[in-house]
C-alpha cells in the first residue's frame, strides 16, 4: 500500500493538489497550485484538455508530488446533491437500484449520469442519505485529461464531503458545524455532525467579478493607513495581520455599489441556506461556522458574514487542518483554496 494519498482539484483558475500521509493524523508532504490559461476549464469541466494536462505536469514537477494516483475532488453547479430515502438494503443492491428510483429527479437522462448515495441513517425500514448525481461526460473528460498527464484517478469524490471530514479536525468540540467554502465561482455550504455530512448546498456565486469591480471602483491615496488583513502564514495557517497599507478612495460610486450588492447577495444566499437547514425536522443547531476558499481571504466578504450570521465564525487555511512537512508552504488565497483539495483524502485509510 502506498504511504501517501493525493487530492486533486481542477478549477477554472488553476489545478491544485495536496499529498498527505495516510492514517488518523495525516501530515502534508507536498502541495501546490498552478494557474490555468483563460478558457482551459470552466466550472470543473475541461475545455482545453492539452492545456490542463500541461499544467498538471508542471504542478507535479513544481510541488514535488511523488504519487501519480489521485482522488479527484469535484463540485460545481451541474452536480445534484439532495436528500433521498430508499428501502433498506445492502449498499451494493441500492446502487444497482438507484437509476430506477431517481430517474425522474435528474436534470439529464439517467444513462448520462453518474450516481452515488451517501447513507446517513436508517429508520422504519428506510435508508436515509444524500443522493449525488453528476454528468458522466464531465467525469469522463476529467479522467481522460488525467491520463494525458500520466495520472490515474483512484476515486472521484464530492468536495463538500471532504469539508465534512475536515470539520472534526478544525472544530473538535462542536457537535454541528457549518463548513462554508467560498470559491471563485462556486460556494459550498456543508453542515456536518461529528464529521458526517447532513446537509449540502452548492451555490453558484462569482466572487471574482466582485473583486474585479472593487479594484475598478477605487483609486489609491498615497497616505498610509493602518490595515487589518486576513492572511495565511508560512505554515499555511490563517491569521489576522495589522500593518501599513495605502488608503483606498472611491473612484466610481456605481461600481462600489455594484460590488457591495454582490457581497450582500452572496452573504444573503449563505444565510438563507443555513436558515433553510435550521427549519428541517430533526436538524441540530449549528454552533460554529468555518470559512475557507478564496472568499475567506477577502475582508469585505468575511466582515459581511460575521455581521450577518450571528454565529461564531473562524477562517480555515490548509495548515489549520494538518501540519505541513513539505518544502513548499502555500500562502495567500492558495492556503484557503487547498482546503477542499485536502478534504477528499483527509482521514481516509484506504
Amino acid at each position: 500500500m502506498a504511504k501517501t494519498r493525493v487530492g486533486l482539484e481542477i478549477t477554472e483558475e488553476s489545478v491544485r493538489a495536496v499529498e498527505v500521509t495516510r492514517g488518523r493524523r495525516p501530515s502534508i508532504v507536498a502541495c501546490g497550485e498552478v494557474p490555468l490559461p483563460t478558457g482551459a476549464a470552466k466550472d470543473s469541466e475541461i475545455i482545453d484538455s492539452d492545456a490542463v494536462a500541461l499544467a498538471l505536469r508542471a504542478l507535479w514537477a513544481q510541488a514535488g508530488i511523488s504519487s501519480r494516483n489521485v482522488v479527484l475532488a469535484i463540485g460545481n453547479r451541474r452536480i445534484l446533491v439532495r436528500e433521498h430515502s430508499a428501502p433498506a438494503m445492502p449498499m451494493s443492491m441500492l446502487r444497482e437500484a438507484l437509476p430506477y428510483q431517481v430517474q425522474d429527479l435528474l436534470p439529464v437522462p439517467v444513462d448520462q449520469a453518474v450516481l452515488d448515495f451517501y447513507a446517513m441513517g436508517e429508520s422504519d425500514g428506510q435508508l436515509h442519505g444524500l443522493l449525488v448525481a453528476a454528468v458522466s461526460e464531465q467525469i469522463e473528460q476529467l479522467i481522460e485529461t488525467l491520463k494525458k498527464a500520466k495520472l490515474h484517478a483512484d476515486a472521484v469524490d464530492l468536495a463538500p464531503f471532504g469539508l465534512a471530514r475536515i470539520s472534526q479536525s478544525v472544530a473538535p468540540d462542536a457537535e454541528t458545524v457549518a463548513m462554508v467554502h467560498i470559491g471563485e465561482h462556486t460556494t459550498f455550504v456543508v453542515v456536518a455532525n461529528h464529521g458526517m455530512p447532513r446537509f449540502v448546498r452548492i451555490i453558484p456565486a462569482e466572487i471574482s467579478s466582485i473583486a474585479t469591480q472593487r479594484r475598478a471602483a477605487i483609486e489609491i491615496v498615497e497616505e498610509p493607513l493602518v490595515e487589518v488583513a486576513v492572511v495565511a502564514d508560512k505554515a499555511g495557517r490563517s491569521s489576522l495581520r495589522v500593518g501599513q497599507a495605502e488608503a483606498a478612495r472611491p473612484r466610481d460610486p456605481d461600481l462600489v455599489a455594484q460590488s457591495e450588492r454582490g457581497v450582500a447577495d452572496l452573504v444573503n444566499r449563505i444565510r438563507s441556506t443555513l436558515a433553510f437547514y435550521a427549519q428541517r425536522p430533526g436538524s441540530t443547531p449549528v454552533s460554529m461556522v468555518k470559512l475557507s476558499g478564496a472568499g475567506a481571504a477577502d475582508p469585505a466578504i468575511t466582515a459581511a458574514l460575521y455581521s450577518s450570521l450571528g454565529i461564531h465564525a473562524d477562517l480555515v487555511a490548509v495548515g489549520d487542518v494538518a501540519p505541513i512537512r513539505g518544502k513548499h508552504t502555500p500562502g495567500g488565497e492558495s492556503a484557503f483554496n487547498l482546503v477542499t483539495t485536502l478534504g477528499v483524502v483527509f482521514g481516509e485509510e484506504s
